[in-house]
C-alpha cells in the first residue's frame, strides 16, 4: 500500500468544506422546521434542536457574527504587531541595560538580571494598579434579583464583587479585575447574564486586557498567550453582543464565546484545533456553524495583514522554521545558487590537525568525507559525518602514523551507545580533547563513522524542490553533487538556514520575494 500525506492545505480545504456543510445543513433544517420537507424535514426535527436552529440563523445575528469575526481578525493581527514590536524593544531593554550597569559599577554577576527583574517589577506594578483602581471608575450595580448564589460574593472568587459598594450592591469591574483569568472568562461566558457587566465597563476591561497581554509577553515571566488572549476575546465578544443587542437576540455569553474565538483565530491562525477545543470547552455541537465561520473569517482577515504569532515569535528568535511550501521566487534558483561557502570536507583518512582546526575555525555540525587516491580510483563522495562523532572518535585517540585504513580495529573499540545522540549540554565538547603535539601530525580513519548513504541532490535541481524535499524528510544536511563529470565530487551542503528568506533574499537582492 502507498504512503498517505495528509498536507496542511488539504486540512485548511476540509474544514472549509466542512463549515459550509454545516451551515447549508442548518439552513435547511430551519427551513423544515415550517413542514415544507415532508418526510426530511421530520427527520431534522427529530435530529435537531429547531428552536436554537432558528435562533442562530436569523438575518441579524448572521451580520452581528460576520462583524464580529471581522474586527476580531483585525485587533488579533494587531495584537501580533504590536506583541512583535514590544518582545523586539525588551530585547533591546536587555542588552542596554546590562552594559550601562557594566560601565559604572561593573557588577558582572548581576549585570544579565537586573534589566529583566526590573522590567518584571514594573510590569507587576503596573498590572496591581489597573486591577485595584480602574474598579473605582465603575458604578455600583444593584444585585439581581434571580440570581442562586449571594450577592455580593463573599468567597475569593465570584460573579459579583462588592469592592466600595452598598449592601445589595455589586461592582462588575472588580468582577473581572479581582478574579483569577479562569474565573474572569467563566463569567464572562456565562449564559443569561445578559445586564450582569456594563458596557462602560467591558470595554474598560478588555482595553486593559489588550494592553496588559501585549507588555507582559516577553518578561521574564511564565506568561504565555492562550489565556490572555481568550481573556480579551471573551470581554471583546460580551461587548459587541451588548452593542447590538438591539437587532440581535443571541446570548451574551455566546457571543463572549464567539469573540473569543475571533481573537484566537486572528492571533493563532489554527483553526481546526481551536474549533475543537472551544467546543470541547462548551460541549454543544450546534455551535459548530458559528465557531466555524468566526474563525474562518477572523484567520482570513488577519492573514491579509501578518503571520500568525508564533510564527513571528520564530522570527525574532532567529530560529530557522520553514514553511510546508516553498517560497515562489525559490522556483527562479536551483540548489546551487544557495549554497554557503567556503565548503570544508575531509579526507577518509585525515591528518588530526586538519580536523581539529575546521572544528575550531567552523561551527558545522556535518562534513562531508571525500575518497582520494590510493583508496579510490578518483576523488569520490564517500559520505557524511557528524561534528559529535568526531568529537566521540578524536577523544579515544584512534590514531596512526601513516595513512592506511584501520576501520575494523576501531570498530571493534566502540559500542553504538557511544555515538548515540547525548542530551543537552552532556555531549563532548572541543575543549574536553586534550591533544598533544606530536598527536596533531597523526592520522584518523574516517571511514567507521561515516554516513555512506548521505541524501543527496545534483546542482541544477529547483531549489523550489530541494526545500521540498528537505522539510518532508526531516533532514538536516543535504549534499549537492555536481551534474557533470570531471569535477570535485561534492559543490557543497544545505542546511535549514540556506533555505531561509534572509539568507536568499540577502544573496539576490533584486528578487521579488513574492514572484
Amino acid at each position: 500500500m502507498g504512503c498517505f500525506r495528509w498536507r496542511s492545505a488539504l486540512l485548511w480545504r476540509t474544514f472549509f468544506t466542512t463549515a459550509v456543510v454545516a451551515i447549508v445543513l442548518r439552513a435547511f433544517i430551519q427551513f423544515c422546521a415550517t413542514g415544507k420537507c415532508g418526510l426530511f424535514g421530520l427527520g431534522g426535527l427529530i435530529m435537531y434542536d429547531v428552536s436554537s436552529a432558528v435562533a442562530i440563523f436569523s438575518g441579524p445575528d448572521i451580520l452581528v457574527v460576520i462583524i464580529l469575526g471581522t474586527l476580531g481578525g483585525f485587533l488579533g493581527s494587531l495584537y501580533n504587531y504590536l506583541v512583535d514590536k514590544v518582545v523586539r524593544t525588551y530585547s533591546m531593554v536587555n542588552e542596554y541595560v546590562p552594559s550601562l550597569i557594566s560601565l559604572k559599577r561593573n557588577l558582572d554577576m548581576i549585570k544579565g538580571a537586573v534589566s529583566k527583574i526590573l522590567l518584571v517589577l514594573t510590569i507587576a506594578i503596573l498590572t496591581s494598579c489597573c486591577s485595584y483602581f480602574l474598579p473605582w471608575f465603575a458604578k455600583c450595580t444593584p444585585c439581581p434579583d434571580d440570581i442562586t448564589g449571594g450577592c455580593p460574593t463573599v468567597s475569593e472568587s465570584g460573579n459579583y464583587k462588592a469592592f466600595q459598594c452598598p449592601p445589595d450592591y455589586y461592582n462588575d469591574l472588580a468582577s473581572l479585575f479581582l478574579n483569577t483569568n479562569d474565573d474572569a472568562i467563566r463569567h464572562l461566558f456565562s449564559p443569561r447574564t445578559r445586564k450582569e457587566f456594563q458596557i462602560s465597563s467591558l470595554f474598560i476591561f478588555f482595553a486593559a486586557v489588550y494592553c496588559l497581554g501585549i507588555i507582559t509577553y516577553g518578561i521574564a515571566i511564565p506568561s504565555g498567550l492562550f489565556i490572555p488572549v481568550i481573556l480579551a476575546g471573551a470581554c471583546y465578544g460580551r461587548l459587541v453582543g451588548r452593542l447590538f443587542e438591539s437587532i440581535s437576540h443571541l446570548d451574551t455569553g455566546l457571543f463572549a464565546l464567539l469573540g473569543a474565538a475571533s481573537f484566537l483565530g486572528g492571533t493563532m491562525r489554527m483553526t481546526v484545533s481551536l474549533c475543537i477545543i472551544l467546543l470541547e470547552l462548551t460541549n454543544d455541537l450546534l455551535l459548530l456553524p458559528l465557531v466555524m465561520i468566526v474563525l474562518l473569517i477572523s484567520k482570513t482577515v488577519a492573514d491579509n495583514f501578518n503571520k500568525g504569532v508564533y510564527d513571528q515569535i520564530l522570527k525574532i528568535k532567529g530560529l530557522p522554521y520553514m514553511e510546508t511550501h516553498a517560497e515562489p521566487y525559490m522556483r527562479q534558483l536551483v540548489a546551487s545558487d544557495v549554497v554557503s561557502g567556503p565548503l570544508v570536507a575531509f579526507s577518509s583518512i585525515e591528518k588530526v590537525g586538519n580536523i581539529l582546526h575546521a572544528l575550531r575555525a567552523t561551527g558545522h555540525n556535518g562534513f562531508p568525507v571525500i575518497d582520494e587516491p590510493p583508496f579510490s580510483d578518483a576523488p569520490e563522495l564517500c559520505g557524511l559525518v557528524l561534528r559529535s562523532h568526531i568529537l566521540v572518535l578524536l577523544k579515544e585517540k584512534k590514531f596512526t602514523r601513516e595513512r592506511v585504513m584501520c576501520g575494523g580495529e576501531i570498530l571493534e573499540t566502540f559500542a553504538a551507545s557511544n555515538f548515540a545522540k547525548a542530551g543537552s549540554g552532556k555531549g563532548i565538547k572541543l575543549e574536553d580533547l586534550d591533544i598533544e603535539e606530536e598527536e596533531m601530525e597523526m592520522y584518523v580513519d574516517l571511514h567507521p563513522i561515516t554516513n555512506t548513504s548521505p541524501y543527496t541532490v545534483v546542482e541544477s535541481m529547483s531549489l523550489a524542490k530541494a526545500a521540498i524535499l528537505f522539510r518532508q524528510l526531516g533532514l538536516r544536511h543535504m549534499c549537492v553533487v555536481p551534474k557533470s563529470q570531471g569535477r570535485p565530487p561534492i559543490v557543497g551542503i544545505l542546511t535549514r538556514h540556506d533555505f531561509m528568506p534572509e539568507h536568499i533574499l540577502g544573496l539576490y537582492p533584486h528578487m521579488d520575494p513574492h514572484k
